[in-house]
């Protein structure tokens, strides 16, 4: 598994999300673990290293 640390597009806290790196390119969403507003996580890897990382909200 790979942590990575980001901000909360809404309440704008650090948070950790642990990301399975096996598959290269996925999108989910995921409760922030401070605020519990919807975040849609887009996360990118390439030989087991992330390359790109995209966290939004969902606009509910």
């Amino acid at each position: 598994m790979y942590e990575h640390f980001f901000q909360c597009p809404y309440c704008w806290e650090e948070i950790s999300m642990l990301m399975d790196p096996s598959v290269s390119k996925q999108t989910y969403v995921e409760d922030c673990e401070v605020c519990c507003n919807p975040v849609e996580i887009t996360p990118q890897f390439q030989d087991n290293e992330l390359v790109a990382f995209e966290a939004v909200d969902i606009e509910q």
